[in-house]
């Protein structure tokens, strides 16, 4: 067993002080992002639950995601994120929605690279934002097509880009909890 994340027992903290609750929608990393969660004692009163939607047709049918999003961006993108995270919100009746898609590998997915990982996450308001997951010490730049600058993508083996990203995510969540949770005042500073 490995020790517990200290990102997932600050966001736990930070969730149950503010009396807030987070679901996830996973598609790479296949719970680990609850399970992460779930391992830190106080989780039951944060964590709603998960939704493990490896397969793109459950992403669909399950989460949502709109058929002309996955037949023309594909699964591993950003408008798939953000209506994966506003879903399982909904869904599993959460204050915070957080999906993970992207290429774990070991090999490239519909054209997308190893390492490709967008991170969703869906406010207590119902606002979405997407980004690529970069963790602080686990990435490398490279040139995508469609792209006009290099961008990072998280570098590893299949199961370190898993980890890599769920430790990226769970760090988004986390600042973007402290942002809201700060009063106005405080933020203006």
């Amino acid at each position: 067993m490995t020790e517990p994340s200290p990102v997932a027992q600050e966001l736990v903290q930070t969730l149950t002080t503010g009396g807030q609750t987070v679901a996830f929608a996973e598609s790479l990393t296949a719970g680990l992002a609850s399970a992460t969660v779930a391992g830190i004692p106080g989780a039951s009163a944060v964590l709603r639950g998960g939704v493990v939607s490896y397969a793109t047709d459950v992403k669909r049918d399950l989460l949502g995601v709109d058929a002309s999003v996955l037949e023309t961006v594909g699964p591993v993108s950003r408008e798939c994120a953000e209506q994966m995270a506003a879903t399982v919100r909904v869904l599993l009746d959460a204050d915070w929605g957080v999906s993970l898609t992207g290429v774990a590998g070991p090999s490239k997915q519909d054209g997308h690279e190893v390492g490709e990982v967008w991170i969703g996450l869906c406010d207590p308001q119902g606002y979405t934002v997407a980004l690529r997951a970069y963790p602080q010490h686990s990435h490398r730049w490279i040139l995508v097509p469609g792209e006009a600058t290099p961008v990072a993508v998280v570098d590893g083996n299949r199961n370190e880009i898993r980890r890599a990203s769920v430790e990226a995510a769970l760090e988004e969540l986390l600042k973007l909890v402290k942002l809201m949770n700060t009063p106005k005042e405080e933020n203006d500073r």
